[in-house]
């Protein structure tokens, strides 16, 4: 008999056996894929952004968000970076993202596996755990394998990126267990919308502030976004769909660096004395120009021409473009999930099952997902250090 066993290799995974086995006890994982950490290794476009040194709780999200200050606390964050100090890790910072210096993801990965094996995890692959059975131990696999442990640990992660094994096939071991599960959501994805302008201005990338109007709050993200044929894409707009839901409307400033009362700046430009499209492809990409004159529905490419309507008109699509949400990207797109396992049902200290003794959670299974920036991952880390400090 297994004295405990993690069902998933990937960051939380890893960072648990590693945690536990330094403690003098033994431990193995039980990976599905040929390999352990393989959505790890894809992180951050294969750089592996592990860290961010703003830890705003804002940054994070949950169903309840009362509960994500006692888990994201300086206490804990320090134990992140005591564990990959300890791991040789050296990171190199930008704007507060922490990367590895060889800015390679197989850094990271390559790392935790070592340590790992030094330590004497055992680390089983190519096993799909399909059933758990509890009775005074866990059973996994009963009909298979079956491979017995006194205690389980699930990192598994969530339904984002069924390419790496992520396939949230946790969720019902967890429920097979007695725990009930929030519906998992994609998040940080793609935001689709349903106009014909769309293909127009495919391919732009442009600095804008994007905006949405949720329970009497104002979300605002900033940064560069990309215009598909689909919609919107990119860092600002995976994390504002953390906050949106189909059916929404963001509104869209594309031009962020206007400060001054809006109506004054345009007449500015008119002094230019060039054609409207002439005036603002100075500024903007001429793809989004061309959508945003179509979208005002100008009957005049003259400025002193403008009605006092398609001025307004002009504006309200210059600083407050409105776009539909009609659907949200997949989950094969996605890089988290919202959902999960609720918070209110692990012991947040220890991340051991208020429902099952000696069951235990970390990770993206558990309904705490963040933002772009290191965010998701630094749960993983601190989830996975905890569970390894507690079982």
């Amino acid at each position: 008999m297994k004295e405990i066993c993690i069902i998933g290799g990937g960051a939380a995974g890893l960072t648990a056996a590693i945690t536990i086995a330094r403690r003098g006890k033994k431990v193995t994982i039980i990976e599905s894929m040929d390999k352990c950490g393989k959505k790890l290794s894809i992180t951050g476009n294969g750089r592996c952004n592990y860290y961010n040194e703003n830890q705003k709780i804002e940054k994070y999200h949950s169903n309840n968000p009362e509960l994500i200050k006692k888990i994201i606390t300086q206490e804990n964050l320090e134990k992140v970076n005591v564990f990959f100090n300890s791991l040789g890790i050296i990171p190199t910072i930008k704007d507060g993202y922490y990367y590895p210096f060889s800015k390679n993801a197989s850094t990271i990965l390559n790392a935790l596996i070592y340590e790992a094996k030094r330590l004497n995890v055992e680390i089983i692959n190519n096993i799909k755990v399909e059933k758990i059975i509890k009775k005074d131990f866990y059973i996994i696999n009963p009909d298979k394998e079956k491979i017995e442990a006194k205690k389980i640990i699930i990192t598994t992660g969530s339904k984002a990126a069924p390419k790496t094994g992520s396939d949230g096939s946790g969720y019902d071991l967890a429920m097979n267990l007695g725990h009930k599960i929030i519906k998992p959501t994609p998040s940080l994805v793609s935001l689709k919308g349903n106009e014909n302008y769309f293909k127009k201005w495919s391919g732009v990338r442009t600095e804008v502030i994007l905006s949405f109007e949720k329970e009497g709050s104002i979300i605002k993200e900033n940064g560069e976004i990309q215009l598909t044929d689909q919609g919107i894409s990119g860092i600002v707009t995976f994390n504002m769909s953390n906050h949106v839901t189909k059916g929404d409307i963001i509104k869209i400033n594309f031009l962020p660096f206007v400060k001054e009362d809006k109506k004054n700046w345009i007449k500015k430009l008119k002094k230019l004395n060039y054609p409207i499209n002439e005036t603002f492809e100075r500024i903007l990409n001429y793809k989004l120009v061309n959508v945003i004159i179509k979208k005002t529905k100008l009957q005049t490419n003259d400025f002193n021409k403008l009605t006092d309507k398609e001025l307004n008109n002009l504006i309200n699509n210059l600083f407050d473009f409105e776009f539909k949400v009609t659907e949200l990207g997949s989950f094969d797109k996605a890089q988290v999930c919202k959902g999960g396992i609720p918070l209110t049902q692990i012991n947040i200290n220890t991340f051991e099952s208020q429902i099952v003794k000696n069951l235990y959670f970390a990770g993206e299974i558990i309904d705490i997902n963040g933002d772009c920036g290191g965010y998701n991952l630094t749960f993983a880390w601190i989830s996975g250090i905890k569970v390894g400090e507690n079982i």
